[in-house]
């Protein structure tokens, strides 16, 4: 079986989680997912199965769409509301303020990524040297922060929804915003409502697919592809995996079932099972 599926995921669950529920619904081990998303977060997590596992990398380069909620004047280890609290300068802002420092990050900036995450740095990933009290000088990374949209103020929580690059940390951004207004910020609270054009209003939840209410997207619902049907020289060449004179993505058919997806005039993945 080969396809993608749009996940809402719930709270306290881990993405690998998420597949490993699928794995059991769909009797494959061939699972994976294009962004992970913190226990804490709550949405969208596209999910490939079989050979569409290929495409994952594809996918993650996307966009992505968050509403947050942030709480002003806390600080955690983990940048977020499950973490240790630490110290930091006292909330002291006006909702003006506020507004300000949050409309101002519409930008790309150097991010500082948290150190309890899964980036490695010398071959181990950062939550290990948390978690061991080692101090490890923490990478930055260019991030966009697309567009940001501020719903709600009260007092100092804060509701917002941002659309952001590839590798943002919205913890990280949080803090930012609490730094920039000389105070600590965490987490409260996350919901992917987007990625790329994937949206939560189109997201199954685990429950709706083990139940058998769930629909497979297919290439053509995930890529902006041309399909070419094979006659039987060509269906020959491609099943070799012969280069093509293409550009772009193309997804070749013969008797109209999937042989192959090229991209640029080579084979990317092989669908003819």
């Amino acid at each position: 079986m080969n396809g993608l599926l749009i996940v809402d995921k719930s709270i306290n669950m881990t993405s690998f989680d998420v597949c490993h529920e699928l794995m059991k619904v769909f009797n494959t081990k061939r699972i994976g997912h294009t962004g992970t998303l913190d226990p804490i977060a709550t949405g969208v997590l596209v999910c490939t199965i079989g050979k569409y596992t290929k495409l994952n990398e594809v996918l993650t380069s996307t966009y992505k769409e968050y509403i947050a909620e942030m709480e002003l004047g806390r600080l955690t280890d983990t940048l977020d509301i499950e973490g240790k609290d630490l110290p930091c300068n006292q909330f002291n802002s006006t909702k003006e303020e506020i507004e300000k420092t949050i409309l101002s990050f519409k930008k790309t900036y150097l991010q500082e990524v948290p150190i309890y995450s899964s980036v490695k740095v010398n071959g181990k990933k950062l939550y290990e040297y948390a978690r061991n009290n080692i101090e490890v000088e923490l990478p930055k990374r260019e991030v966009t922060i697309k567009d940001i949209e501020i719903i709600n103020i009260d007092n100092n929580h804060v509701t917002f929804k941002c659309l952001v690059s590839k590798g943002t940390y919205i913890r990280s951004l949080i803090r930012d915003i609490g730094e920039s207004l000389n105070t600590g910020a965490i987490m409260t609270s996350l919901r992917r409502t987007k990625q790329g054009k994937f949206n939560i209003e189109d997201a199954y939840t685990l429950d709706d697919i083990k139940n058998n209410n769930y629909k497979l997207l297919s290439l053509e619902d995930v890529l902006d592809i041309k399909v070419i049907e094979c006659d039987d020289i060509l269906y020959k060449q491609v099943s070799s995996g012969v280069k093509q004179d293409t550009k772009g993505y193309i997804l070749y058919k013969y008797n109209n079932k999937d042989v192959a997806l090229y991209n640029n005039g080579n084979m990317f993945i092989y669908l003819n099972d």
